[in-house]
């Protein structure tokens, strides 16, 4: 940086009260000032500023017991998270588990027509990978969390050979990809590239980087320090896809290459049903822009996201939005109202993507009060007891509303749904894993096998994808007594 660009960018920083942020500018050397001013010049400080005030704003305006904490209060105004959670209703557009035989015909139609979308490759793959294994306490990607029950196979490991499997069977090299974060990024590439991608042709694979919003300060919105010369920087959340797309050029080869649907996924989910034809088909069919995937939630105070209707809307609440008496709510015959679990799986269009991309913010950036480890004005390491900062991130569910249908499809949520999140508690690796096993003996015992009841049993991919492919890999009355993976 030139020494005008420096004083233009001082200029900048002063005039948006953020001069602290190059204190220790005439201290660094040239790399530390290339990466201080690569940093703050991306930032939008009037958009920061503006974000700052307004959740100052709503802090004042909130009852006592809300800002220690409690949770939202339903009572608030029309756009609050509790006044949108107390109007929510199921979703209207929606495609239930088929129950009877016209239901099924339906789900078969579908299934066909999202196969002739990835025999005319015409679908990609997104996988979500930006996070690391910090509540699992595994201090690498959380991709690279072993989790296969019988053979150890990472998350990366048996979402690749899915892809793999797929590919195969369509004929197709799926393209495959993956947001990893600053975090991740140089770890799960190295891992991939050791792995020999798993077998995925490397054409396949396009590794692309979430972007980062500042930290700062909850008192006067000051940008924080991890470092001399570095800004305190977090991920800018799932929705952070699109710009990222954007900027890696992504979206431009997809068009190039004809790709008109995106299946995206999150790592955390070894069971995720990767470029689902199901999905894909319900998606084109009903000429969706945003196609959703649920699975029925376990209570109403489960820690998982809603997908319901807010004022003729489809939306995703999260679940620590959702006051106790709205996500408790049941219908006239006890049954959970707002029932539609958000699985974070989506079919997405190209040009749906494409319209977002040319307006301005459209997806919101959320504000998160947060402990942030920080550079006090002495040059020293400060260790917050408590909330003293606020991130910014968007969420890819924002979309939602803004597409022109935004199509709901409920799954089995034992066959598609068993993340691992926590180490403790709730999905849990164990719990992942005996929802593996149980899927797998399933599948095995429908095409006849028989299972020892001690026997362990992993099915890998590129065996079979489906109880469909089981059967027909599997002869009937065949034994297994022992732990083994297929």
């Amino acid at each position: 940086m030139t020494a005008d660009q420096l004083e233009e960018q001082r200029q900048r920083l002063t005039a948006a009260g953020q001069a602290q942020a190059l204190r220790w500018w005439d201290e660094l050397d040239s790399s530390g000032r290339a990466r201080l001013a690569a940093q703050t010049s991306r930032i939008d400080l009037e958009q920061l500023g503006r974000l700052v005030r307004e959740w100052q704003a709503t802090q004042s305006q909130l009852p006592t017991d809300s800002a220690a904490g409690a949770e939202p209060d339903s009572r608030g105004s029309r756009d609050s998270p509790g006044s949108r959670a107390a109007r929510a209703q199921p979703p209207s557009d929606l495609v239930r588990l088929p129950q009877n035989e016209a239901e099924q015909a339906a789900a078969a139609e579908a299934w066909q027509a999202g196969e002739e979308l990835l025999r005319a490759g015409r679908v990609a793959g997104v996988l979500v990978a930006g996070g690391q294994g910090t509540r699992l306490r595994f201090d690498r990607p959380k991709g690279m969390y072993p989790i296969g029950p019988v053979s150890g196979a990472t998350l990366f490991q048996l979402l690749a050979e899915q892809m793999l499997a797929r590919s195969r069977r369509y004929e197709v090299a799926i393209p495959w990809l993956i947001m990893t974060s600053d975090a991740t990024h140089e770890e799960t590439v190295a891992y991939f590239a050791e792995q020999k991608n798993f077998g995925l042709e490397d054409s396949q694979i396009h590794f692309f980087r979430q972007g980062n919003m500042p930290a700062v300060d909850d008192r006067e919105g000051r940008l924080l320090l991890s470092e001399k010369d570095s800004l305190c920087l977090s991920p800018n959340g799932h929705g952070g896809i699109l710009s990222a797309l954007a900027d890696s050029g992504l979206m431009t080869l997809l068009a190039e290459q004809g790709i008109d649907f995106l299946h995206y996924h999150q790592v955390d989910n070894p069971t995720a049903v990767l470029c689902d034809p199901a999905l894909l088909g319900w998606h084109v069919l009903r000429e969706s822009e945003m196609t959703t995937k649920v699975a029925a939630r376990r209570s109403g105070m489960e820690r998982m996201g809603v997908v319901a209707d807010v004022d003729g809307q489809t939306q995703i609440i999260e679940y620590s939005d959702m006051p106790r008496e709205a996500a408790t709510r049941t219908d006239e015959a006890g049954r959970l109202l707002l029932w539609a679990g958000n699985m974070a799986i989506h079919v997405l269009s190209r040009t749906f993507l494409e319209r977002l991309l040319s307006q301005p913010d459209a997806l919101p950036l959320h504000v998160a009060h947060k402990a942030v480890e920080h550079l006090d004005d002495a040059g020293n390491c400060v260790v917050p007891a408590g909330p003293n900062a606020l991130k910014f991130e968007r969420f890819i569910f924002d979309a939602l509303p803004q597409a022109r249908r935004a199509l709901v499809v409920e799954v089995d949520r034992a066959a598609e749904f068993n993340p691992v999140k926590n180490c403790e508690g709730t999905d849990t690796p164990a719990e992942s894993q005996a929802g593996m096993l149980q899927l797998h003996r399933r599948w095995l015992e429908e095409a006849g096998a028989r299972v020892a009841k001690t026997a362990r049993v992993e099915i890998s991919p590129l065996f079979a994808l489906d109880a469909a492919e089981t059967r027909q890999r599997v002869e009937p009355g065949t034994s297994i007594a022992e732990d083994c993976r297929l």
